[in-house]
């Protein structure tokens, strides 16, 4: 028979074992984490495994890594919806909803403190020099995402040649990155049909089964009475996600109308919630091609500002829309002039919503569902396929930020390509880079020297 959840908390409070912490106690852990999860996914999943693994023993290795596997396949930032489950796992649904709001909360305020300092100020020339600074370290920066994601998947000639082709659709042919995620899923089927060895996942997420005592939430522990998997559960917290988003768009269409600036965020942002595969990194591309090219919220140099900005604050880099919503609004304001900053404002909170609810659906859909499965951790074929493709497109994007970069112009006509070439930005992007692969320097740390580099060729030109 299962146990029910006050058996299993007498359970696991026998011997050497820590206390199940309180749902306050929850509480503070996860908002300390939302302001210290610096350093992207790889970096916040390393500090969650630590603290929670090693060190508070909240779950051990093998359910920590079982969580984690299903996170990488969903769309969405896999760290935010890690802690999301695990909050869950523990604390039920309010316990999801604190770890998941909180990993996010912080660094919406700081980002929306940063946008408005951006907005108001960012002509000054102290400014503008440090955001020339950060930028070329910008360009290292995705270099280095796309060869850390690189090297652990392209393994053979058909994830290179997938990782290839997508370089090239988004590159050249401005392929829409849905599409792309489309036919690497469709490659990845067939690829695992006749091949089924060239798409075997590789399991090096973290540091490999190693033992670290007993946990709150063991290898054997038995599932909670809330994370066990029910038909009519999984139904209504589908009818309900559905449900919340409907309502939320009925409200923006009968207030603002289906063709308003804030209305057309909402919908841009729940597809591209639904697509980010493979991290923010992946889904920037897709936001570009739109936020910038189509909707015109904001211009290139705007765009690049932004992820230099986000690249400074605590949680996932996709937040980074958070900054794309309000530029939009602040030059778009939906009420009236005078009010551009609350409806910059506004329209910050309203594009990290619908871009975060999806992965607080997705866990609590499916979470049981993997409860249920504790020893199937492989990842699928189309999720590597998927990886493979992402690559390209990473590193299309590097390529599209170093030549609006080194080109600021914009001219690269033949005669005058090297004369309008940005000589100290290539330089500064070539040191960034030599920072990142051979001196190992973390990107909170390359940021903040390449910002006081900025300032310093300020001071001096």
């Amino acid at each position: 028979m299962p146990l029910n959840d006050q058996q299993i908390k007498a359970e696991l409070n026998d011997g050497d074992m820590p206390n199940m912490p309180t749902l306050k106690q929850a509480f503070w852990y996860w908002l300390k984490l939302g302001l210290i999860s610096f350093g992207g996914p790889a970096g916040q999943i390393s500090i969650m495994h630590q603290d929670l693994v090693e060190n508070k023993r909240w779950i051990s290795e093998k359910r920590f890594l079982h969580a984690l596997n299903y996170c990488m396949l969903l769309p969405g930032p896999e760290a935010q919806q890690l802690a999301t489950y695990i909050g869950w796992l523990m604390h039920r649904i309010w316990g999801g909803l604190i770890a998941g709001g909180l990993f996010v909360l912080p660094s919406l305020f700081i980002l929306i403190a940063l946008s408005y300092i951006y907005m108001r100020f960012g002509n000054l020339p102290a400014i503008a020099s440090i955001l020339y600074g950060i930028k070329p370290a910008v360009v290292a920066i995705v270099l280095f995402a796309a060869h850390k994601m690189g090297s652990r998947v392209l393994k053979n000639k058909a994830l290179w040649t997938i990782a290839g082709s997508s370089f090239i659709a988004i590159t050249f042919f401005q392929v829409p990155f849905p599409f792309i995620v489309g036919v690497a899923i469709l490659l990845g089927l067939i690829i695992n049909h006749f091949q089924p060895a060239l798409l075997t996942a590789s399991a090096d997420h973290l540091a490999a089964q190693k033992s670290n005592g007993s946990a709150l939430i063991d290898d054997n522990t038995p599932t909670p009475a809330h994370a066990r998997f029910r038909l009519k559960k999984f139904v209504r917290v589908l009818a309900v996600g559905i449900g919340i988003w409907l309502l939320s768009m009925l409200v923006l269409v009968l207030q603002y109308g289906w063709d308003a600036t804030l209305t057309q965020m909402g919908w841009f942002f729940t597809k591209a919630a639904l697509f980010t595969f493979g991290g923010a990194y992946a889904v920037l591309p897709y936001v570009f091609q739109n936020a910038v090219e189509h909707y015109q919220w904001l211009t290139v140099t705007q765009m690049m500002d932004g992820l230099a900005l986000g690249e400074t604050t605590p949680g996932p880099l996709i937040m980074v829309v958070t900054f794309i919503g309000f530029v939009g609004a602040w030059t778009q304001p939906f009420f009236c002039a005078d009010n551009a900053l609350f409806s910059a404002i506004l329209a910050a909170c309203v594009v990290t919503f619908f871009t975060f609810l999806p992965s607080f659906v997705f866990i609590f859909l499916g979470a049981p569902l993997i409860e249920s499965t504790q020893d199937n951790v492989k990842l699928t074929a189309p999720l590597m396929a998927i990886t493979a493709a992402v690559v390209g497109v990473i590193v299309s994007l590097a390529l599209f930020f170093a030549v609006h970069i080194f080109w600021p112009k914009g001219d690269l006509s033949f005669n005058h390509v090297l004369i309008n070439l940005d000589w100290l930005a290539c330089g500064l992007t070539l040191a960034a880079v030599m920072a990142l692969f051979k001196f190992k320097l973390s990107v909170i740390k390359l940021i903040g020297i390449f910002a006081v580099i900025g300032w310093f060729l300020h001071t001096l030109f």
